[in-house]
């Protein structure tokens, strides 16, 4: 019988911990209960104010919602433990009791809220939590003034969040100086001038008496100097406590100021009870930042596997930030608190710019150092402190403008290989090149594989810089630039795109490219510009990107007309549409064809007749196919057991939802799907970008597939996934393929060059071992929200539907100068025309 592991706590750090425990051999010995006091699971406390960007809590969740069931651990959420019974070793809830061999206490901090009068108002909040940041948006949708007392790190992030719901933003701060734990006197004064540029007003060496209610606003804040000032709304972010109160009430060993007292393994004063993150203490020290949680997690899982060689023995505290947009970094000593240590201190008021270094009495090694307003500074003097590397002969040069005597940027080659390069998951320069070693070739490779910049993302230039120069060092130098106007790659283009939030061709070219464009990068741009933001494609910010077919909605053919192909989902059509299909067909004197992909085909249709024609099938429930657009075709199907006897599951039905689904979504190359009810596989699925076959337990699920000049046979993905597991699983394999993929490149070479090809693919999408798993989902589901037809649009924009007219002045109807033959009952082309007749 196994024992069991509790961890009460499912913040960043508890959910760390599942993730080390799972690496580890414990699912063998131990089963894994986790309770949260929250209803939300994990998520990404660093970047809490992003939640006011997209109010979804699902893009800042870490991991997917089937991470802890498919990994057999058991998640509690709402689920307060309210007592720890150590003489019986259970921990007990309102809902239950749970018996313990090991206990992991990851409970976290709350904020601090000064003891003020009035402080227990409505309107007087705090910004810790995901519910607490839903309370600030409540109140502050009728206010219009905010204040948040404390301008530390997380008060001037919750002053940023305040800016964000359009509030005047005040910052009171009891200190005489911003962020006084990290930053000296100059450098405070810096910070506070730059952010009072931004619009937000700061208020230093200020201690609030009293909270009374307001004259104009909702509450008043009265200082001790007799002053006062007037708020909608007041955030409490004065610092964190240490969670210990169930600690304490067990009787745990708790620190002189509080907090859990852990030894090297983070073992509490009970050898059973483990303590990690900010509700622990280590040599009378609390740890606020994210890093030293994640390694106290894999300490403890590595004390729980019997191995103790591996401690704890403190943690770097140095913080990279971007407050307000204002750069903000301080490293190690940055008080010079170190006897007689040495500092250098360079300031541009103009600029805003501080910097400052500390180091040891005999001018070799950097102890500290402070930055202002530029942080490019930073992950050059963190190595240099970090690794104990030996300063240049003039120092001060490290901070110093740049110069010929300027000392040069410490290159990776100078760090040794222990060199810590990712301090939230431990990574080292060694780990980075034993990965490359392994395959890995791309800055997401690396993430997958080692995790680096995956934590608070601070070092995710310095990881790249290793990758860069260990390539190099390798002789290998491979140029993916979209094309000559464009120095990126097409998914860094569409990172771009999507981060910048850039909407036309022109923004995108002034900001990263050079030149007036081509036929590369325009229509490569314009399936982006879809992808992303799903606008009409006669949009302003599209129009004249795409070729002939995307800008006309129709293919066109040798003759210069054109095909029109309504959507089917699934194939399946009803008599009275047939029969319409058949009726314009017919009125329209169309070539008419049913197509590989179960839809029907209406061939010769002359510019100006596109309009009346799609007219005539919108009324008669059709909508466009996407046939002239990379983007998804059509989801081929059988008729599944609804009629067949070898049939297993509804083929039909999920044939037609997933093309309903995925209509109109662009890619980087065509998409084709096909469903079948069984093993019979009478739709084809194997052979398609996206197959599904039925099995008696669900479905199988095939990707990467393809017909055409190179068929390539689809790949066994999962097995026996319930309808919703299917869908999630095609969002995310979808949506990463246009993420990832290059201009023009089918599934299938998409995922022979992705660095572990299929099992890469799985990792990404089944484990979610890049955490996009969330994001993907909320980007597909965004386009499916915002599809629209793009024929219908046309036809209701009277300045999309102008684009139309085939000859303004022309004294006859296109069709007229057309010349046609009989052929099988059908009018088809004559002869072949040259391209300038054609033109």
């Amino acid at each position: 019988m196994k024992k069991q592991c509790v961890v009460i706590g499912n913040g960043m750090v508890g959910h760390h911990f599942a993730e080390k425990f799972l690496e580890s051999s414990m699912l063998n010995e131990y089963d894994l209960i986790i309770l949260g006091a929250e209803s939300c699971r994990a998520y990404d406390r660093v970047h809490l104010s992003e939640y006011f960007d997209n109010a979804d809590p699902k893009h800042l969740q870490l991991g997917d919602e089937q991470f802890y069931s498919e990994q057999g651990i058991t998640l509690r959420l709402a689920e307060p433990v309210t007592h720890i019974d150590r003489d019986h070793q259970r921990v007990i809830t309102e809902q239950g009791e749970y018996p313990y061999d090991k206990l992991v206490i990851a409970t976290g901090s709350y904020p601090f809220v000064p003891p003020i009068p009035g402080r227990d108002q409505a309107h007087c909040l705090v910004y810790r939590t995901l519910d607490d940041l839903d309370a600030i948006q409540a109140s502050a949708n009728e206010g219009k003034v905010g204040v948040v007392v404390g301008g530390g790190l997380l008060g001037l992030e919750a002053a940023h969040a305040l800016t964000k719901l359009g509030l005047d933003a005040h910052v009171v701060e009891f200190a005489p100086r911003l962020m006084p734990v990290q930053l000296d006197a100059q450098a405070g004064h810096q910070l506070k001038r730059k952010i009072e540029a931004l619009g937000v007003k700061v208020h230093t060496d200020k201690a609030t008496k009293a909270i009374v209610q307001g004259d104009q606003h909702r509450l008043k804040m009265c200082f001790a100097d007799e002053t006062s000032l007037e708020t909608d709304l007041i955030v409490f972010s004065a610092g964190i406590r240490p969670q210990d109160r169930l600690a304490a009430s067990a009787g745990l060993a708790l620190g002189e100021k509080g907090g859990i007292l852990v030894d090297n393994h983070c073992r509490t004063s009970d050898p059973s009870i483990y303590a990690i993150g900010e509700c622990a203490v280590w040599n009378h020290q609390q740890f606020g930042l994210v890093a030293p949680g994640y390694t106290m997690a894999r300490v403890a899982v590595s004390h729980l596997t019997g191995d103790g060689e591996v401690t704890f023995t403190g943690a770097d505290m140095s913080t990279k930030l971007k407050l307000l947009g204002v750069d903000v970094g301080s490293i190690g000593d940055a008080h010079a608190v170190t006897p007689d240590s040495l500092t250098y201190q360079y300031s541009d008021e103009l600029l805003g710019i501080y910097r400052k270094l500390v180091i040891s009495p005999d001018g070799k090694y950097l102890l500290g150092a402070i930055l202002i307003g530029d942080n490019s500074y930073y992950d050059t003097l963190l190595q240099y402190t970090l690794n104990a590397i030996e300063l240049p002969e003039y120092p001060e040069t490290l901070i110093l403008p740049v110069t010929s005597q300027t000392a040069p940027t410490l290159g990776v080659s100078a760090l040794p290989l222990e060199a810590t390069i990712c301090s939230c998951h431990n990574v080292s320069k060694g780990d980075i090149c034993e990965a490359m070693n392994d395959g890995a070739v791309s800055l997401s490779d690396l993430k997958a594989t080692t995790k680096a910049a995956t934590g608070c993302g601070g070092c995710s230039t310095m990881v790249k810089n290793v990758l860069e120069y260990e390539l190099e060092k390798r002789g290998i130098h491979v140029d993916k630039s979209l094309c000559e106007h464009f120095n990126y790659t097409r998914q860094e283009l569409f990172h771009l795109i999507k981060v910048e939030e850039i909407k036309t061709f022109d923004q995108l070219i002034e900001r990263h490219g050079q030149g007036g464009g081509c036929d590369i990068c325009k229509p490569a741009t314009a399936s982006m510009l879809a992808s992303i933001w799903n606008e009409h494609v006669h949009e302003p910010a599209l129009v004249g990107l795409q070729d002939t077919n995307d800008t006309f909605m129709a293919n066109m053919q040798k003759n210069g007309t054109y095909s029109v192909v309504p959507r089917i989902p699934g194939g399946e059509i009803t008599p009275s549409m047939l029969i319409s299909i058949g009726e314009v067909g017919k009125k329209y004197n169309l070539y008419t064809k049913i197509t590989g992909g179960q839809r029907i085909d209406l061939f010769g249709a002359t510019l100006d007749e596109l309009p009346l024609i799609w007219e005539e099938l919108i009324a008669a429930g059709f909508e466009t196919g996407h046939a002239y657009g990379k983007s998804l075709r059509t989801v081929k199907s059988c008729i599944g057991d609804t009629w067949c006897r070898y049939g297993v599951q509804d083929s039909m039905s999920m044939a037609i939802k997933l093309e309903n689904r995925y209509k109109g979504l662009r890619t980087p190359h065509k998409v084709k799907m096909a469903v079948s009810g069984c093993t019979r596989e009478c739709a084809e699925a194997q052979s398609k970008d996206i197959g599904v076959i039925a099995t008696e337990k669900g479905w199988n699920l095939y990707v990467c597939g393809n017909g055409g000049m190179k068929p390539r046979h689809a790949d066994l993905f999962a097995t026996d996934l319930d309808d919703e597991t299917l869908v999630k699983y095609i969002d995310r394999v979808l949506m990463f393929y246009v993420y990832t993929a290059d201009r023009l490149q089918r599934t299938s070479v998409w995922m022979e060059n992705l660095q572990g090809g299929l099992r890469y693919l799985r990792e990404v999408v089944i484990e979610d071992s890049l955490g996009l798993g969330e994001e993907l989902e909320s980007r597909m589901q965004s386009v499916v929200d915002s599809y629209q037809c793009e024929w219908k649009t046309a036809l209701e924009d009277p300045s999309k539907r102008k684009r139309f007219r085939s000859y303004v002045n022309a004294s006859q109807p296109r069709r007229a100068t057309i010349e046609l033959i009989e052929e099988r009952g059908q009018m088809i082309p004559a002869r072949n025309i040259t391209e300038e007749e054609l033109a």
